[in-house]
Formats: structure tokens, sequence, C-alpha cells
């Protein structure tokens, strides 16, 4: 997520034009929307002074480690996190190798305050690193958000690094941006703002990282009623990033689906290629299931053929998938 001191009065101060029109059409005040900010800047704590390098080999297995890659921002860095073994990163490559019976490596380049213009130098500096990932993880979004980054050039940058990564052949799981509406010190109507916003970028990298040959994964409320329920477990200290707790849950719904990008399901687990309709599975046309993603937590969307093709009338295909069947909570 953002840098936590002033990234939420950012979102609203830094960028008075757009607050006030969105204010305005929803009838509120920018005098109160701008304390509001003022006032979550000082709710808000700022203890932490980066995330712990998780970077190394998980899992004792033997044989040649599965190279994994994470880029994005301070949630993909694990600002928030005690231990190195905590973060999305780690937790990750741990559940992988318990799947895989093999070691992982990670490679995490993510930065903390990471814009998605910035995607495209962290992977210059991981392949720089690692001649070849096996997979990619991006976790990218909320300080566009928060930096009123306008969103054809957010996503065109998370296009960009993952078409690139496609073309080395490395299958890429991105992490849709998070509902910055569930932070629990944001005010209404604040809150309310930032929950639009962040679900309009999360639609819009959905769109633009299937059609560049990525799968997402809706982050949106995630960690929205747990947080609610127990704030202080789900939260870390600064009451803005999560917690060793909120990683576990953001890497339970991400596990699945680098799992399957990785090919790494036994066979009889997951029929990779066949939608299940009882679960709400199906394909249809990608700005369809962006939508849908958004609003639903956890939700996998990627590219797919419909009768031998990629794309119908209103565009390209897209396989929506809920695999919270394979969820990994405790790895």
């Amino acid at each position: 997520m953002a840098q936590v001191g002033s990234v939420i009065g950012r979102a609203l101060v830094g960028a008075a034009g757009t607050a006030v029109s969105a204010a305005a059409a929803a009838g509120l005040g920018y005098g109160l929307i701008q304390a509001e900010a003022k006032i979550t800047r000082r709710i808000v704590g700022n203890p932490f002074d980066g995330a712990p390098d998780d970077d190394g080999v998980y899992g004792a297995a033997p044989g040649e480690p599965v190279q994994l890659l994470v880029l994005g921002d301070s949630t993909a860095a694990g600002m928030g996190a005690d231990t190195k073994y905590q973060t999305i990163g780690a937790i990750l490559s741990q559940g992988l190798a318990a799947i895989m019976g093999r070691p992982i490596e990670l490679t995490n380049e993510a930065v903390v305050g990471a814009e998605s213009s910035d995607l495209s130098a962290q992977l210059s500096r991981a392949l720089a690193r690692i001649d070849q990932p096996d997979v990619a993880v991006i976790l990218i979004g909320a300080n566009d958000v928060t930096h009123r980054i306008d969103r054809s050039v957010s996503v065109k940058h998370l296009e960009r690094t993952a078409r690139y990564l496609r073309t080395l052949d490395v299958p890429v799981v991105v992490g849709t941006c998070p509902d910055l509406g569930t932070v629990e010190p944001v005010p209404f109507p604040l809150n309310k703002l930032l929950r639009q916003w962040s679900r309009d970028l999360a639609a819009a990298q959905t769109v633009a990282a299937v059609e560049a040959g990525a799968r997402t994964v809706s982050m949106g409320d995630l960690l929205g009623p747990e947080f609610a329920a127990s704030p202080s477990v789900m939260f870390s200290q600064d009451r803005f990033h999560p917690s060793a707790a909120g990683y576990a849950r953001v890497a339970s719904a991400l596990l699945p689906t680098v799992a399957a990008a990785l090919s790494a399901w036994p066979e009889d687990a997951v029929a990779d290629t066949t939608p299940e309709p009882s679960r709400g599975e199906g394909i249809g046309a990608l700005d369809d299931a962006a939508e849908r993603a958004v609003s639903s937590p956890g939700t996998e969307v990627g590219p797919a053929r419909l009768k031998g093709t990629a794309a119908g009338p209103r565009g390209p295909w897209a396989m929506l998938r809920r695999r919270g069947e394979h969820e990994v909570t405790d790895v």
C-alpha cells in the first residue's frame, strides 16, 4: 500500500480539483473532506522504516528451486510484517514449496511507496539478478489511487510489464488494487471516494492485465470484514498496512492462482481449463468479468477461448474462477 504519514491526505488535498468534482457529484463539501484528510493523517501512524528482506530459498525439499518473482508496492514488500516469513512473498513461497515438493527461491523487488510507473525499473533490476523467473506476482495500485494517477497511465505501465514477462513465457498473477475505503481510520465521506477510485482502478487493471496474458486476483475488500471485526489483529502498528495475519489472508487468496499458473496442483485437484458453474465460474466478456471480480474478493480472471476464439463481439473472452476451496491459510 501507500507510504503512510501523508498519503491519505494527498489523496484529497493533493488533488483538489479531482476531489472537488467528486465531492460535488456526491453532494459533499470540499472543506469537510479536506478536514477529514488532515485528521486521518494524524490518526495513521508511521512506525516502520521499511519492510523485511524476504529474498531467499524456502522449503527443504531437494531439487532445482522454482523462481518466484514479486514486484509492486509496500504490500508486496511486506511493510508491517515483523519477520521475513510473514510477507506475502514468503508465505506464497512456503505454500508453493509444500504443494510442489520443491524449494522456492523468492526474488522480491517491490518497493515501499511504488506506483505502477515503477514496475519497469523493478523488473529490470530483477532480470539482472535472475535469468528466467518461473512465475511473477505483482501487487500494485494503492499509491496510484492516493496520488490520483490517471487510470489509463497506471494500467498502461502494468500492462507493459505483464506483457513483457509473458513474452519471456513467464506466467503472471496480478493482485489488483485493494479497496482503500475499508481502511479503519479513514472516515466517511473520504472512505467512499477512496472506495470508488480503488474499484475503478482494479477493474481497469483486470482488463489490461488479462489482455496482456496475465491472470488477476481481486483484492477488493478482502480484509474488510476481518479488519472490522479484529482491527488489532489484522492491522499492523500503523493501522494502515496489514499485520502478519492480514498478509496471510492476502497470500491465501493468491496462492491457488499462483499454483495453478505453475501447474502445481495435483492432476486430480484442479481442472484448470474447465470452469465450474456451481461456484459461479464461467467464460464471458472480459469487461463483465472485471466488474464482477471487483465486487467479489479472491476472484480470479484470466484469458479464455470460447469455441476456438479468443474474442467475441464485445472484445476478449475471460474465464472467471473462484478457487476458495484450495485456500491455504496456515503455511
